[in-house]
């Protein structure tokens, strides 16, 4: 546990001691911004029905998602095998599973200090419009159980990706592909969604645009966390076969 967590410190300390690591937050925090004022404008004079969280989810949360965990993932190991000190790191005495769940922990750690502003934004939006009901403590509560359940996936399939090269750039694009697959089964599933065989019925459980709208609802299903959980260690086992393959080479 020791190793772990000292791998975990090391990993945090790249990401915030980086430029890089600031520019990614910068840039959310920009995207953040222009959604939080096209939510303000939607909301200017009219009424809805939608909780705030609901609309929150529209273009800039996406294109956050989809650009940020590639970049945030595409080091992890990618530039520790083009530098050289992977090997180094390999031969002290930590297992192989310490140092995949470390560098995982890291980045999903610093994915949720990515999406901390998001919070603020909402606070903001409740004081001025003088309305203490505008937002749920229970929505926000699942929102943001949404997104770190969102992250945890988009961070191990980058993981996974980045396990695979040596080049950052490869490794970014391979996240992204992947990320951008899964987001675009869900209006795939959409335009199924008449049909009720076993194979538009899986569509439907991946559809993670449909999860991630119940959950700013304040809807909790069992199912969306079963999936993400297995999802994720599936793809956190494929990145400790890749880490593990080395000492067959």
């Amino acid at each position: 546990m020791q190793a772990y967590l000292t791998l975990t410190r090391r990993e945090l300390g790249h990401f915030f001691m980086s430029v890089m690591g600031y520019i990614v937050i910068a840039a959310a925090v920009f995207l953040m911004g222009l959604s939080f004022v096209s939510l303000a404008s939607k909301l200017q004079g009219e009424a809805t029905v939608m909780p705030v969280t609901e609309i929150f989810f529209g273009f800039y949360f996406w294109l956050i998602l989809l650009f940020s965990v590639p970049v945030i993932t595409m080091r992890l190991f990618a530039m520790e095998k083009a530098s050289g000190t992977f090997e180094s790191l390999m031969t002290t005495p930590v297992s192989d599973l310490q140092v995949v769940m470390a560098k995982f922990t890291a980045g999903l750690v610093f994915y949720i200090v990515l999406w901390s502003p998001l919070l603020i934004c909402l606070f903001f939006l409740r004081y001025f419009t003088h309305e203490p009901t505008l937002l749920d403590p229970a929505n926000i509560g699942t929102t943001y159980l949404g997104i770190a359940l969102l992250g945890m996936l988009y961070i191990a399939l980058g993981c996974f990706a980045s396990s695979l090269t040596k080049n950052q750039i490869v490794a970014a694009m391979v996240a992204f592909a992947i990320g951008f697959a899964l987001f675009a089964l869900s209006f795939l599933a959409d335009q199924l969604s008449m049909k009720s065989d076993w194979s538009n019925e899986t569509l439907k459980a991946m559809s993670i645009y449909t999860q991630m709208l119940d959950f700013s609802r304040g809807v909790i299903d069992s199912r969306y966390i079963v999936f993400y959980v297995s999802a994720s260690a599936f793809f956190l086992f494929l990145t400790h076969r890749v880490v593990e393959s080395r000492r067959w080479k």
